[in-house]
């Protein structure tokens, strides 16, 4: 009799995930699947509707960074910075596109080298940025998702 009681204690302490509901069981597989997510990189990158979706990340990201920085340079050259000294210098252009696919300006890094024009070369950026063909956003497991992007611009005035 002792015997069958100590056999049923330990049936009972082991069988308790058993007794478990299906929402704590579903609770913890979400839990450690979102831990296991590497959130630092997306699966699919933002692509111009001429960029094949079904080609590989790398390549995704190349036709992505190639019809952006085209699109960007072509804009910016028009820009006339005026300088009385001769600028060799880099701009660092951040800004995020959002999940629905529109872009944000976040940041424009060793800007004070435009002095007063300034205001002129954000709103030059903001303008360039805007005229972009429609952008689909980066994928994250097949949802949309924002994602942010770093490009340089490089200054020569003469």
């Amino acid at each position: 009799m002792r015997k069958l009681l100590m056999v049923l204690v330990l049936c009972g302490f082991t069988s308790c995930s058993l007794f478990e509901s299906t929402e704590k069981k579903t609770q913890k597989l979400v839990e450690k699947e979102l831990l296991e997510i590497d959130w630092t990189d997306v699966d699919d990158y933002p692509l111009f509707s001429d960029c094949d979706e079904l080609l590989s990340k790398e390549i995704q990201k190349q036709c992505f960074e190639e019809k952006l920085l085209l699109h960007l340079s072509a804009d910016l050259q028009e820009f006339q910075l005026t300088s009385e000294t001769e600028i060799k210098d880099v701009v660092f252009l951040d800004f995020r596109i959002e999940n629905d696919g529109a872009i944000t300006i976040i940041n424009i890094e060793n800007k004070e080298i435009f002095g007063s024009q300034m205001e002129k070369f954000e709103d030059k950026v903001a303008k360039s940025l805007k005229s972009l063909p429609r952008i689909e956003p980066a994928l994250k497991r097949g949802i949309p998702v924002s994602a942010k992007f770093r490009i340089p611009i490089f200054l020569n005035s003469k």
